[in-house]
Order: structure tokens, then C-alpha cells, then sequence
């Protein structure tokens, strides 16, 4: 079992940067692919960033490929998500996933369903 609990969110001016965290409980930690979504007001979650078990390999969204950045630490049982050069459109509730037996370039907003855990969120705000 995984308890996943999401920080780091708030309001940033656009071409700003914020990181998010996601801290992990639970034995199996490095069993489980970790991904980040988000829902924006009105809109359906959407596949964000996701790294692999051993952070060996990652996938993106097109629309953040080199502004963000996953990342995860095993040892510390906690996942990161580097975000620079924030846009207006970025603005959105951030979700912490933790998925088993996904292969890094599987993960999609058509996986939400199928992801096994799910952390609360938070809040990223952009301002223009």
C-alpha cells in the first residue's frame, strides 16, 4: 500500500518556477512508477510527467517538455516536480500518481482510471 501527500503548490508570476513534492508511505515505494497529472477548473485530469521505478527513464507532455523536470529519490520514498518558465495555462490542481506494472511511455490522461493511487493535490496558480 502507498499514502501519497502532495506539497509545494501556490501562486507564482508566469515565467516563474515552483517544485512540487510528493512523499510516499509505504514498503513498495520503489515497485511503482510515479507520474504527476493535473486538472485545471472545468477541464478533465491530464497526464503531466512520469518516471519510471528506477527513474531511469521518463515521459512527458508535450506541452511541458523543457520547462518541467520528474525526478525521484527511492531512499527517501519521495517523487519531485521541477517546473520553470510557468505559463497562465499551467494553472491547475497537481495530482501525485503512483501506478504498478505501467511502462513510462504508457502513461497518458487515458490512464487515469487505471493508476493505483492517488494523492489529495495542490493548487498551482499562474498569474499573468
Amino acid at each position: 500500500q502507498v499514502q501519497l501527500v502532495e506539497s509545494g503548490g501556490g501562486l507564482v508570476q508566469a515565467g516563474g518556477s515552483l517544485r512540487l513534492s510528493c512523499a510516499a508511505s509505504g514498503r513498495a515505494f520503489s515497485s511503482y512508477g510515479m507520474g504527476w497529472f493535473r486538472q485545471a477548473p472545468g477541464k478533465e485530469r491530464e497526464f503531466v510527467a512520469a518516471i519510471s521505478r528506477g527513474g531511469s527513464s521518463t515521459y512527458y507532455k508535450d506541452s511541458v517538455k523543457g520547462r518541467f523536470t520528474i525526478s525521484r529519490d527511492n531512499a527517501k520514498n519521495t517523487a519531485l516536480l521541477q517546473m520553470n518558465s510557468l505559463k497562465p495555462e499551467d494553472t491547475a490542481v497537481y495530482y501525485c500518481a503512483a501506478a504498478y506494472g505501467f511502462r513510462t511511455s504508457s502513461w497518458s490522461s487515458d490512464a487515469v482510471p487505471a493508476v493505483d493511487y492517488w494523492g489529495k493535490g495542490t493548487l498551482v496558480t499562474v498569474s499573468s
